[in-house]
Formats: C-alpha cells, sequence, structure tokens
C-alpha cells in the first residue's frame, strides 16, 4: 500500500496548473450542513508539502465518508478534481472522484511536515510526479475538469481556455456540467439543449405565472433547467432542441427527484440576470443520452418513476379529452400501444398537442425520454409535459427494432400487463416484505399497489367476522335486539336475520420479513377455505370445529395482490395493507418470473 504524496500538487492545482491523478493525505474533516438540506464534508489535505483547507468533497462521495472508508490521516489517489474561484481569488478545490490507497490506521499519522499553502505566495510549480516535458506545457484549469491516468483533455467542448475572467459573461473559459454545484457564483457552461418542454402555467396563495424547463447536456454530465414569467419570453422560443448555446448566472438548487430523472444532484433555475448566448463554432457535445428500459422489464421498476422507453407503435387509438381536475379545462389525449422484441404490449398517453399532432398510422418507432410509469392496468406509461418524444429516431436501436417489426413483428402475438386476472392474480409490481419498509411504500396521496408471494403464519380469530345487515347493497354492522330481531342503524330498519361478514388478519412472511394484512370477505373465504356463513354457524355451534378451520388454514401459500397507505388515527401513522386479492401460486409461472427477474439483474 502506497503513502507517498504527490509533494507540489496542491500548489500547481491551485495556482492553475493541472496534475494528474494526485496523491494526497486527509488530515482533518468536517461535516456542513448546508440550506439546500444537502450534506457536504469540508477536508484539510497534504501533499506532503502544503496542506490546503478550502477542499470539499464532491456530495455523491459522502458515502466514503459515513462508512468510515476515507477517515483521518488516509491516502487517497484523486482520479477527478475542479478547482473554482468563488470570493475574490480563494480557490476551492472539489474532489470528484476519489480512490482510497492506504487508511488512516495504516498510515498511522501526518506524512511529513506540511505547512499551510496561500494562493499567490509562489509562484506555479509543477508537482514532483510531473516529467520535465509536461512541467513545460502545463495549461490552466482552475473551474475545468482534470482526468486521472489522461493528459489534460483536448476536447474543445471541455477545455476551451483563452484570456479571461472566470464565469463571466464574454470568458472562454468552460465548465462542465458536473462541476457545478450551489456554493459557485461565477461559472459558464457550454450545453447542448435535449429537451424542451411546452409552456406551463402555475397558480398559488403568491400569484400566477408561467414556467418552462429545458434539460441541458455536456460531456461531464445532464442537468435540468426551468425558467418562470419573464424570462419565459425572453428565452422560450430563442431555446431549441438539440442546439448548443452558452449559460451563465442562474441559481443553481438541489433537485427535486419527483419531477427529474436525470442523475444531477443539483438543478438550474435561469433568472432575470441568467445569460444565454448561441454556440456560433462547431462542437462535438454528444446528443441527448437514453437509458432504455425493455417492455417487459417495466414491472420489475417502481411505480411513479420516471423511465426512457424504445417502441414501436402497434396501435393508436382516436384523439379523445378528458376535463383536467385543476384547470377543470379540457385536455387532448391519445392511447398508443408500443410494443419491442420482449413479446410485451404497453399502452403509452399522450396529452395535448403531442396527442393532437400525432400520426401513428405507419407503425412508427417512439423514442420518449422521462415518461411516467404507473401502475394502472397492471402498467402503463404516460407523457409528461417534461418529456421528450422523439417519433423515428437516428438511432441504431430504432433502426432495428423497425426492421424487427418490418421482418416477423407485425405478426406476432403479444401479452399485456393487466392489473388482475391470471392464476398469480395479474402479478405486477412485486415487492418483498422489507421491500414495504425500505421504499416507504403508502406514504403518498394516493395508496400504492403491488403484488407479493406469502405464506400464512398466524391469524388473529378474535372478532375476525361480524353480525351484517342481511340487505344485499348494506354491509353495516347490526344491533341484536335481544328478541330474534337485528337493527341496522344505516338502514333505519329491523331484520328477523342477518348475513356474517369477515374482516380477517393475517400475518404473512417472505424469505425478508412479515407484515399483518387484512383481509375482506372474498379473500378471507379463499384462504380459510370455507365461506363466512358456514364459518359463523361453527362458530355458534362447534368452538373445536371453528378452531381447526383456521389450523388448517395456516403455512399456505398464496399470491397476493395488496394495497398499502400510511393512515394517522389519533397523532399515530401506521402503514395499513388490505389484501385486494389472494389466488393461488402458479409454479411454472412463478418459476418462470424468478428466472426474468434474475435476467434482469444480469443485464
Amino acid at each position: 500500500m502506497s503513502t507517498k504524496l504527490t509533494e507540489g500538487a496542491i500548489e500547481a492545482i491551485v495556482s492553475g496548473n493541472p496534475c494528474d491523478s494526485p496523491f494526497f493525505q486527509i488530515l482533518s474533516s468536517k461535516q456542513i450542513t448546508s440550506g439546500t438540506g444537502s450534506d457536504r464534508y469540508r477536508l484539510l489535505v497534504s501533499d506532503g508539502k502544503h496542506s490546503y483547507s478550502h477542499v470539499m468533497l464532491a456530495t455523491q462521495l459522502n458515502s466514503k465518508m459515513e462508512t468510515g472508508e476515507m477517515d483521518n490521516l488516509c491516502v487517497v489517489k484523486v482520479n477527478q478534481y475542479i478547482c473554482n474561484t468563488l470570493q475574490g481569488e480563494r480557490r476551492v478545490m472539489i474532489l470528484l472522484e476519489v480512490e482510497v490507497v492506504t487508511k488512516g490506521a495504516d498510515v498511522g499519522g501526518k506524512i511529513g511536515n506540511p505547512q499551510a499553502f496561500k494562493p499567490g505566495q509562489q509562484q506555479p510549480a509543477a508537482p514532483s510526479n510531473s516529467t520535465p516535458a509536461e512541467q513545460n506545457d502545463v495549461k490552466p484549469a482552475i473551474g475545468s475538469l482534470a482526468n486521472g491516468h489522461k493528459s489534460p483533455p483536448s476536447n474543445k467542448a471541455a477545455f476551451n481556455i483563452k484570456p479571461g475572467t472566470p464565469g463571466t459573461p464574454g470568458s472562454s473559459r468552460i465548465h462542465g456540467i458536473a462541476s457545478l454545484t450551489p456554493y459557485q457564483n461565477r461559472w459558464r457552461i457550454r450545453a447542448r439543449v435535449t429537451q424542451k418542454s411546452n409552456i406551463r402555467t402555475w397558480s398559488n396563495s403568491r400569484g400566477e405565472g408561467r414556467l418552462f424547463s429545458v434539460n441541458l447536456l455536456d460531456e461531464s454530465g445532464e442537468i435540468r433547467a426551468t425558467g418562470f414569467t419573464d424570462v419565459v419570453d425572453k428565452y422560450y422560443e430563442m431555446l431549441e432542441v438539440n442546439k448548443v448555446y452558452y449559460f451563465s448566472k442562474a441559481t443553481l438548487k438541489t433537485a427535486n427527484k419527483q419531477y427529474s430523472s436525470l442523475k444531477n444532484d443539483y438543478e438550474m433555475t435561469f433568472n432575470s440576470d441568467t445569460i444565454i448566448e448561441p454556440c456560433e463554432e462547431q462542437t462535438d457535445l454528444p446528443t441527448m443520452n437514453f437509458d432504455f428500459v425493455k417492455i417487459d422489464a417495466l414491472e420489475s421498476k417502481q411505480a411513479n418513476s420516471i423511465i426512457d422507453v424504445l417502441g414501436v407503435v402497434k396501435s393508436a387509438a382516436d384523439l379523445s379529452t378528458v376535463v383536467g381536475k385543476q384547470s377543470k379545462k379540457e385536455i387532448a389525449k391519445r392511447d398508443v400501444q408500443l410494443v419491442d422484441q420482449s413479446g410485451m404490449v404497453v399502452n403509452l398517453t399522450l396529452w395535448g398537442t403531442d396527442a393532437e399532432n400525432f400520426n401513428g398510422s405507419d407503425n412508427p418507432v417512439i423514442a420518449c425520454k422521462g415518461c411516467r410509469l404507473s401502475d394502472w392496468g397492471g402498467r402503463s406509461l404516460s407523457v409528461l409535459s417534461s418529456s421528450q418524444m422523439i417519433v423515428n429516431p437516428d438511432m441504431r436501436e430504432a433502426h432495428l427494432l423497425k426492421g424487427w417489426w418490418q421482418r416477423e413483428g407485425q405478426n406476432r402475438e403479444y401479452q399485456s400487463y393487466k392489473s388482475e386476472g391470471g392464476s398469480t392474480g395479474g402479478g405486477t409490481n412485486w415487492k418483498t416484505f422489507a421491500q414495504l419498509k425500505d421504499e416507504n411504500i403508502g406514504q403518498g396521496e394516493k395508496p400504492d399497489y403491488f403484488t407479493s408471494k406469502g405464506t400464512v403464519v398466524f391469524f388473529r380469530k378474535e372478532n375476525c367476522m361480524y353480525m351484517a345487515c342481511p340487505k344485499e347493497d348494506c354491509n353495516k354492522k347490526v344491533i341484536d335486539q335481544s328478541n330474534d330481531t337485528y337493527r341496522c342503524e344505516k338502514c333505519q330498519q329491523e331484520y328477523p336475520n342477518y348475513k356474517w361478514r369477515m374482516i380477517l388478519s393475517a400475518n404473512l412472511c417472505d424469505h425478508t420479513g412479515q407484515q399483518w394484512v387484512t383481509c375482506f370477505q372474498e379473500s378471507a373465504e379463499y384462504i380459510l377455505g370455507i365461506k363466512a356463513d358456514e364459518l359463523g354457524h361453527l362458530k355458534s355451534t362447534n368452538e373445536n370445529q371453528f378452531d381447526q378451520v383456521f389450523v388448517d388454514a395456516n403455512f399456505k401459500s398464496y399470491i397476493f395482490r395488496l394495497r398499502a397507505k400510511v393512515e394517522t388515527y389519533n397523532d399515530e401513522s401506521r402503514l395499513k395493507t388490505v389484501c385486494v386479492k389472494a389466488s393461488a401460486v402458479d409454479f411454472i409461472e412463478d418459476g418462470q418470473r424468478l428466472l426474468n427477474e434474475i435476467n434482469n439483474m444480469l443485464k
């Protein structure tokens, strides 16, 4: 294990010279909680010659500190970093990719006698691990991305270093999207617009207005940007999908993952000071990135997640309209069926102008980035205002899919997702009982539906049945009048008889944990293998046989379709899980499901 440090690396980096994969020692660290709700770690690092305290760890590396992988006195190899100018001449180094080469416990103490480095105290010097040729050919890298194991990149999109003030309008110095944080006040990026939403309106207690959003992409990553009110008039028409622009003086904040699936901890807001300029020169910035999910893999994804999908239009419904719940206005809607080589079909809903302008007569290929996955109808997709839908995209995957459709796909039978039905109860959105807690299922405004395979291990027999109103459409509990009549307060009537209804609490287990579930009439009768009226008769006439019914029903496995919702009673919140349907396990089908899950993990 190496304990050799790269002497002079701090002086070189902070003074504006790149250093290839320097070795530092972490002398100490401090956790800082910011107003954005995202914790950061400030480090005191040493290169053996100097120490420097203006060093931050990128948030995606926080786990290294939290798990103890990075500890005080450890030696690290920095494969990727940036160095930004914040206030005045203060330079802050941000570590983006770090490899721990020696634990602090193995080092045992401070290496060398490092002195605190202050920018400007010496002339820039090349680090000690640079060759003479590298020392004669160093280039400024302040605010730019430095990559380990490579000489400074020559890609113009990543580095365009010319004289100028860092991050100011007119400067040619470019920052990478991945390097942006809310702690910077001067930066400038060059990025391609890969998505652009329609203009939307908003209204709340503070007023009303309009907004739009775009996704921006460069070599280092993606970021979502939103413009409000006056910015809409200023920049909406100017910004075009697939065009490249310079952006500066926007606000950065922690990303709201509810509205964006981009892999970035932050998002951008355009304001009145924001400067957006078209990029006139030729660039080799990447185009839109997709992370396609196969249609048969949708059931393994969590409901309400944002995904990318590629499919051939098997059929398209006629245009229809619905009335928005909040706007109370009619909204155009069109349902489209998408298929791919997996043999599954899924419904994709288009809205607004996308629905009005869509023509599916020639079975086009659709690439949709950022559509929402729902468990409605088993599994379905919906295009959002922030989604980007491309018809017949010019990409290899789309051409292969179109060729497959013309050769064999158009003559094939497809399996659809269903809410219920089949021997396994239409098993979609499969969850283990441990996932109920780990994924905070049931915490939203609406209940979550999912499917689980479980074994019954215990019943609560007490109060598992009640005498209900015999009227067909009324299940209200009746009051025994003690005169061979039973009164229903809901119907305001007395009856000479009653019917038995069941509310059965069952404890279900799988290999990950257990969950209490409430089973109502049909599912309770199915699990116990007896009708409620028969069980009620046993309850009144033969207590031993009544108990035996529950004994016989224990330790049997079923496929359960469940509904979960957190409910609050007396200021106490609890997860209430209800059995919608219970069905027998088809072991052939269940085995195939498990094989599919294993195959998806191996992809």
